[in-house]
Formats: C-alpha cells, structure tokens, sequence
C-alpha cells in the first residue's frame, strides 16, 4: 500500500498545471543585496556603432529599472555592464550580459530586451567551424533562412522563439524548449540535413502536445521517419596504380652498356666490325620504315570491296502464280486469229447464210 501512494504522489508531482508561472524574484527574497560587484564587456562590430549610439539611453533605462549600469566605450568598440549597491536580483547581472551580445550580434533593442524576462532566455549558436568549404556554407545557411525569409519565419512560429542570423552565429531568444528545438534544426542544417524536415516533425508535435488524450503517450508512431538517401560513390580513376609489396631489399642495379655487351658477346669485337654491324642495324630499321610507308601510300588505291547485290525474291503468293493451262489457251487463240490460218472448231454454215449469199451475189 505504501509503495502505492509512493507511486501516485510522484505522478502527481510530474504534472504541472497549465498556466502556471514561478513568482518574481523580488526585493523581499534578497534585501541585503550582493556582496561583490560583478561586471561583463562585450566588444561590437564597427557597423553596429551607429545603431548601438542611437538605442544606447533606451538601453540604459531597461537595465536601470533592475539597478544594473550600462556603459558604451566607442574609441575601444566594446559594452560594459556591472552591478550596484542597489543590485538584489543576483542574476540580472547575466540577462544584462547576454543583451549586450544579443545586440552585438544584429538582434533589434526590441527584440534583445525581452531577455530580461524571467520565462526567456537566449542562445548564440556557432556555425562558423561546422562546414569548411566557404560556398557549400554560405548555401546550407541560406537554406535555413529559406525564400523571402520563409523558412525562418515558420521556424519562428513553431517554437516561439525570436532568430537571427548574422554572419557565423544564429542568435535565438526565447522560453527553453523552443532554444532546444532551434538548436537542433540549425545544427542539422549545418550537417546538410534540409530543414523543412525538422519543421514538419515539430508541426505534428504541435497538434499532439494540443490533443489531451495523446499528450502523455509515445509520440514516436506519429513522427515521420526520414532516411538519408546514400550519395552515389566517388568515381575511382581509369588507371590504378598498383603498390608494390614492401621488401627490405634493395631492388637489384640495372645492368651498364658494358655488361649488355659483354653478355652478347659485342665487346669482344674489332671497331670496324662493331660499325658494320651498326650500319646493318640502321638499314635493317631503314627497310622496314620504307615497307611501311609504301605500304600506307598504297592504301588510298585499293578499291573498296563492294557488297554482291542480291535481288530480294519475293515470296510465291496466289496472285502471283502463273497459271499455266490460261496461257496455253490464249497461244491458241492467237494462232486462230493470224491470216490463212484454219479456225479451230470450224462450225458449219447454215441455211440461212446460204440463202443470204445468193441474195448478194
């Protein structure tokens, strides 16, 4: 039973109640206020110099209000802020140091005086070491600020949290959870993982963490999967050079001219003889050269071989056969037609042709 109450008083601590906020830290909590000073610098960029001049005295009246001095030295380029005797809040001394580098860093007063909040905070994210090549980084960064500002934008609206990028830092204000997440998609960014993937995973985080019934469940069968498309190999080269095997001994001398003749037996020659046989040499390379070449120039006469015209024969179809016995009878015909030729089936005269011919005559 005691293991039992044990149980339910621990979840009933995990749960906080929506909308609750930790109370202010006030004069009552620290009336002696802080025992040392403290103080923080901050150098800036020579283009901030004119900004930093114009918003200085809005600067200064947001840190007067939590007893904390803020000063801007132009001639060294650098911000310094320190406690007061009046100082009770002991970590106003880090909101104040982290506006200084929030506004060395291009992030508007507006924006900056936001960190002296109790439920925001900020992160200054390096990128600047995290890709070598200068091209491929200055890509990938404009990938996270994505057209017109888009992608940034909808970064902005998921995790509640203020981003700019300047340079090769991001800097990123706002409640805790949303720094983590901003973290994550900007380092992943960096490693060439496209971030509209990190966005469309925190969206469905958003409608799961808004339904009461999934809240307190394993979200991992609602979240997409992406794997990594594997890159195609790098080409290997045409021709590979072999290493040979390492041996302790030295490779062997090569052999000199006198060794090669010695070895054929040429040293051993008289100098004319050496010569003749030289000049052989030479009229032997002399021949074959002058084959060669007449046989190169004797190419562009050799006719060409031509292929056999075959006739293609077509094949024997009904109408196309001869049919023998019409053509006799149409020789036969012919043959009756021709001059003092006899008719073939003489037929007899009649009556009537007889009579006719007397009536002529």
């Amino acid at each position: 039973m005691v293991k039992l109450s044990l149980a339910s008083d621990e979840t009933e601590l995990q749960t906080v109640p929506d909308g609750w906020k930790e109370p202010k830290f006030t004069r009552v909590d620290n009336p002696r206020g802080l025992l040392e000073e403290s103080s923080f610098a901050t150098l800036f960029p020579k283009y901030r110099e004119a900004y930093l001049k114009e918003c200085w005295p809005l600067v200064q009246r947001a840190l007067g209000d939590v007893f904390i001095n803020a000063t801007l030295d132009l001639i060294e380029g650098s911000m310094t802020v320190h406690t007061t005797k009046k100082t009770f809040d002991p970590y106003a001394i880090l909101r104040a140091r982290d506006l200084i580098k929030l506004l060395a860093r291009s992030v508007p007063f507006e924006q900056a005086v936001r960190i002296l909040e109790d439920d925001v905070a900020c992160d200054i994210i390096k990128i600047g070491t995290l890709v070598r090549n200068r091209e491929r980084f200055v890509k990938r960064r404009q990938r996270l600020i994505g057209p017109k500002g888009s992608t940034l934008k909808a970064l902005e609206l998921l995790t509640s949290c203020y981003v700019m990028v300047q340079g090769n830092t991001v800097s990123a204000l706002g409640p805790y959870s949303g720094l983590k997440e901003v973290r994550k998609v900007v380092l992943d960014t960096m490693k060439n993982i496209h971030p509209i993937y990190n966005i469309k995973t925190l969206m469905i985080k958003r409608e799961l963490a808004s339904d009461p019934e999934l809240r307190t469940q394993n979200w991992e069968r609602f979240l997409p999967n992406f794997r990594h498309k594997s890159l195609s190999k790098r080409k290997q080269p045409k021709k590979k050079t072999v290493k040979k095997e390492y041996t302790p001994f030295p490779p062997p001398q090569p052999e000199s001219k006198i060794d090669k003749e010695l070895a054929t037996g040429e040293f051993f020659l008289r100098e004319s003889e050496k010569r003749r046989q030289k000049m052989n040499e030479i009229k032997a390379k002399q021949a074959e050269a002058l084959t060669k070449r007449q046989e190169q120039r004797q190419k562009a006469f050799i006719p060409p071989k031509e292929k056999p015209a075959v006739k293609k024969s077509k094949p024997a179809t009904a109408e196309n056969k001869i049919d023998i016995q019409a053509i006799k009878e149409k020789v036969k015909k012919a043959k009756s037609k021709k001059l003092g030729a006899p008719p073939v089936n003489p037929e007899r005269p009649s009556a009537k042709d007889g009579k006719r011919k007397k009536v002529k005559s």
